[in-house]
């Protein structure tokens, strides 16, 4: 594997390790599935966590947008599931601060007396996008609180829409073309594939 994964490469990863799995699902907002992604099964193996935070900084480092400033960057995430990808990513930077935010409902805050930025120039990151939303809270709360970001990279995006992040530079490991159907849609009920139910 080269030290940027290629999407085919990252989506063999994420098999293997039990992070991308193939079936007949139902999440939380009761669509049926045929494909599940748990970036966090990946993320527990040194060896693989490494080759995506590597890879992931490598594709943000060739942004003239990032580079320019390096390493004079901070890396910021949401809680909890963009936390391994935050440190790896700061590690292979060499980032000088990581840090995320937390959500109560659906509001996303720093810690207190962790909300003062002014200046710093920050890039995001997370381990898989889906609707945008998240990165987009987090976008508009780091700048509020002063600092610029240069740009967002995540290891997956599960949509097949291109996410709205203005000006601001985005890059993902890969894209993975996952459909889904109301239950009284779905052709895997259709065909009688026993159905899980995903708590995520």
């Amino acid at each position: 594997m080269e030290l940027i994964p290629t999407p085919d490469e990252v989506q063999d990863l994420l098999q293997r390790t039990g992070a991308l799995r193939q079936g007949h699902f139902v999440n939380r907002k009761g669509l049926h599935t045929g494909q599940c992604l748990q970036l966090a099964l990946a993320l527990r193996h040194f060896t693989e966590s490494k080759a995506l935070c590597v890879g992931l900084s490598r594709r943000l480092r060739a942004l003239d947008a990032v580079r320019r400033y390096l390493p004079e960057v901070s890396i910021v995430a949401p809680a909890t599931g963009g936390l391994p990808v935050a440190f790896g990513v700061a590690e292979a930077l060499r980032a000088v601060r990581t840090y995320w935010a937390e959500g109560e409902g659906e509001q996303l805050h720093f810690r207190q007396f962790m909300d003062e930025h002014k200046g710093e120039r920050v890039v995001l990151v997370d381990d898989m996008l889906r609707t945008g939303r998240k990165l987009r809270q987090l976008h508009q709360l780091v700048e509020q609180s002063g600092a610029e970001v240069l740009a967002i990279g995540v290891l997956a995006q599960e949509s097949s829409a291109e996410p709205d992040f203005g000006p601001t530079p985005y890059c993902r490991m890969t894209r993975l073309q996952t459909q889904s159907w109301p239950a009284e849609d779905c052709p895997l009920c259709r065909q009688g594939q026993p159905l899980t139910q995903l708590h995520m």
